[in-house]
This record gives structure tokens, C-alpha cells and sequence, in this order.
């Protein structure tokens, strides 16, 4: 018996291999819960967090309760109304709430076993194409990174990463059976999974697959084909839910101009930017002493030694980090400017170095994700979109795994945004 148990348990890779994404996924989600649960309601704010399920639905949680409980509702009189948002994630938590659970705790349930399933999923995967060492890094940056908020509170988030994520595996392996099925789930769950779509045709081109991979693509259509179906039957509209999105947005395209005050709250500060008068020096002032101190940091790296450039170069990121958050704590629509244009653009620039290294699937994957982001004609949420991509958490993975100094201090870095956002988000917020 004891030769048996030291078989299965100690040994069995299979095992080991979950262990490392379960203890990520289960650090990063209790530091989520803390924030939200205990720490959260000792902060003054205009809305209060509780301790209690309602502290991890919010915003878009509210319109999957609606979906859950009432089923969907659309009018075309360009107002908002719940098709907007794709079935899985509400059929799933209708179905446990069937068992008797009450909404926030099946929607919990839900997110947070499916991204724990997507954490392995991507070790697996990534273990499978580079070793162990890339496969913990790229799940440390899918379990730390700020947004995997979204993988515990009541969003799709976790159940996508997971969808997705099985599907490109899948499709990598060349199991085109199964990356159908993933796929259909996947654009049965958001609008992104769409993605998949063009990355399985064009891999499937390139590599000259055959017949089965052009299929998967069909196949992969079908959450969004079956959705399709039920906007024609029951609202004679078989494009209801794209033409509901309007009431959120207006117009498509990119944003230049939210980009751009964007990229000034971080130069010139949001108090500045948003006032006709020059009202804060001081914010211009601290970011020319931060980059400048970064320049002479580089400049001098080789008289200083690694360990204390890097030291350095943390520090000076943390200080930028914190002269350039919550500018307007008042305002429910204020955040993190720069985790956010570092998420968008520095993901999209770490794509493009890993074109070569990383899956072709998830590289083009990336790119068509990347071209949806771009082309909604906002920037409110695009790093929520962003995060999902998980070809993003790959390619850094791998990054990481080659330079593990700066890993380290990542993951570190990532756990101050993760309380705050989750801190934010008890209390209502608006964070992604």
C-alpha cells in the first residue's frame, strides 16, 4: 500500500505537474479574496464594500444574473439589453443555480474552477513544447498577473482562458476534434473566441493540413452560429447581439484620442490633463526625475553591476506605478493608465519578438485578438480583452524563463495592482 501511494502521489508527473498551477492558482486567489473580503470594507468609500457573495459581482456580473435568471431580452431601440452578452457563462450558472445555489456562488464556482482548469491547461501545454521552466513562468504570469481579478470575481474570464486555451492547444497538437469542440465553447463564450476562427484557417494553410484542420475552423464557428440561430428565432434578428453592442459603443475603430490622454495622464498627470489650468507641476516634474534617473541608471549599468541596475530600475517602477495611479479616486472610470498601455502595447511588442518562438497558432491568434482590440473604438476594457489572450501569458512565460532575476520581481510587482484593482472592484468601481 505504501509502495502504491508513493506511486501515484509522489511520483505520478501527471500530478506534479498539477501541483504547481493549483498552488498558483490558489495563492493569487486568496490574496484576491483578502483584499475584497477583509480588506476592502475597513476602507472609507462612497460605496462601501460588504462582506459578503454580492462583493464579487459587479458591473457586467449583473447582466449575467439577469441572462441566468430571466433568460435574454433584446429590442433594436439602441438601449442596452442583455444579448449583448454571449450564453455559456449564464447556461452554466443557471445549471448549478438548479441545484439550489444562489447566483454569486455558482457564478464564483463557475470562473474560478474553469481558470484553475485553464492554469493547467497552459502548463501542460507550455511543458509539452519547452520544459517545465517556461511552463511555471508563463502560469505564474496567467495567475499574478493584475487582471486574473476577472478569473475569481463573476466574469467570463476563467472560462474563456479555458476554452480558448484547450482549443489552440488542440489545435497545436493537431487534434482537430477536440479543438472544434473548444472552439465552439470558446465563441460561445465571447466575442474574441471568434479569433480562432482565422488562426485555424491560416495555420491550417500554411502548414497544409489538410481538410479536417479547414473543418475545425467551421467547426469552431459554431457557438457563434448556434447564437446567431436563436437571435433569428426568438427576435428575428440573427445579428441581435452585435447590433445591441451599439448602446455600449457608438462607432468602431481605433481610439487615438483615448489613447492619447491616456498616454498624457502619465507624462502630464490626470489632474492636468482634465483641468484647463496647469494646476499640478509637481506630477511633470516626478516623471522627468523617474525617467531621467532610469537613463542614468542604463548609462551607468556597467559601473553599478546587474543586481543593483536591477534593484534600481524596480524601484524607479514602483514609483512610476504610484505617481501615476488612481490620479482621480472619486472618478469610478479612473485606474492604472500605465499597467494598462504596458499590458496593451508591451504585450503587443512581446508578441511580435516571439512571432518565432511560440506557436504558430497562438502567434496568429494573437495578432487577429490584437486586431479586435484595436478596432472596438474604445479603450475602456481592451486590457481586460487583452489579458485574455493567452498567447500573451506564453510568449512571457518563455521571457521569463530565460531571464528569471526579473520574474521574480514581476510577479512581485503584479501582486500591488492585483489587491488595488480587487480593492477597487469590492467597492464598485469601474476597473476593467
Amino acid at each position: 500500500m505504501t509502495h502504491l501511494s508513493k506511486k501515484f502521489t509522489i511520483n505520478n508527473p501527471q500530478i506534479q505537474n498539477i501541483i504547481f498551477p493549483a498552488t498558483m492558482w490558489l495563492s493569487s486567489r486568496l490574496i484576491i479574496t483578502i483584499a475584497i473580503l477583509l480588506i476592502a470594507p475597513l476602507l472609507p468609500n462612497s460605496t462601501p464594500a460588504t462582506f459578503s457573495w454580492q462583493a464579487f459581482s459587479a458591473w457586467d456580473s449583473l447582466w449575467y444574473q439577469k441572462i441566468a435568471i430571466h433568460g435574454y431580452e433584446y429590442a433594436a431601440d439602441h438601449k442596452q439589453h442583455s444579448i449583448a452578452f454571449f450564453p455559456l457563462f449564464p447556461l452554466l450558472i443557471h445549471t448549478l443555480m438548479k441545484l439550489g445555489l444562489p447566483f454569486e456562488a455558482a457564478g464564483i464556482i463557475v470562473n474560478n474552477l474553469a481558470f484553475l482548469a485553464a492554469l493547467i491547461t497552459l502548463y501542460f501545454w507550455v511543458d509539452e513544447r519547452y520544459g517545465k521552466s517556461a511552463a511555471r513562468w508563463a502560469t505564474a504570469t496567467l495567475a499574478w498577473c493584475p487582471y486574473s481579478l476577472y478569473g475569481t470575481v463573476i466574469y467570463t474570464e476563467g472560462l474563456y482562458l479555458l476554452c480558448s486555451t484547450a482549443a489552440l492547444r488542440a489545435f497545436d497538437k493537431k487534434q482537430h476534434l477536440w479543438a472544434g469542440f473548444w472552439g465552439a465553447l470558446s465563441t460561445a463564450t465571447r466575442v474574441s473566441g471568434v479569433m480562432l476562427i482565422p488562426a485555424f484557417l491560416l495555420v491550417a494553410w500554411k502548414e497544409r493540413r489538410g481538410a479536417k484542420a479547414y473543418l475545425t475552423s467551421l467547426v469552431a464557428s459554431g457557438g457563434l452560429l448556434l447564437l446567431s440561430l436563436y437571435c433569428q428565432i426568438k427576435f428575428g434578428d440573427a445579428l441581435a447581439f452585435f447590433h445591441a453592442q451599439k448602446a455600449w459603443r457608438s462607432s468602431f475603430g481605433f481610439a487615438w484620442e483615448g489613447w492619447w490622454e491616456m498616454l498624457m495622464q502619465i507624462v502630464m498627470g490626470a489632474t492636468n490633463v482634465d483641468s484647463e489650468d496647469f494646476e499640478d507641476p509637481w506630477h511633470p516634474l516626478l516623471f522627468a526625475i523617474i525617467i531621467s534617473s532610469g537613463f542614468l541608471l542604463w548609462r551607468f549599468r556597467l559601473q553599478l553591476g546587474f543586481a543593483k541596475m536591477r534593484y534600481g530600475f524596480c524601484l524607479l517602477w514602483v514609483l512610476l506605478w504610484l505617481l501615476t495611479r488612481d490620479e482621480i479616486p472619486d472618478d469610478p472610470f479612473s485606474g492604472d493608465p500605465l499597467v494598462k498601455l504596458t499590458l496593451i502595447f508591451g504585450g503587443l511588442c512581446l508578441l511580435w519578438f516571439s512571432r518565432t518562438q511560440i506557436p504558430l497558432v497562438a502567434v496568429i491568434y494573437g495578432f487577429c485578438s490584437y486586431g479586435l482590440i484595436f478596432n472596438t473604438g474604445l479603450t475602456a476594457s481592451v486590457e481586460r480583452y487583452a489579458y485574455g489572450v493567452v498567447s500573451l501569458s506564453f510568449a512571457f512565460g518563455l521571457l521569463l524563463a530565460r531571464y528569471p532575476q526579473w520574474g521574480y520581481a514581476a510577479i512581485a510587482f503584479f501582486s500591488l495592482p492585483l489587491v488595488s484593482l480587487s480593492i477597487r472592484f469590492a467597492h464598485k468601481h469601474w476597473v476593467a
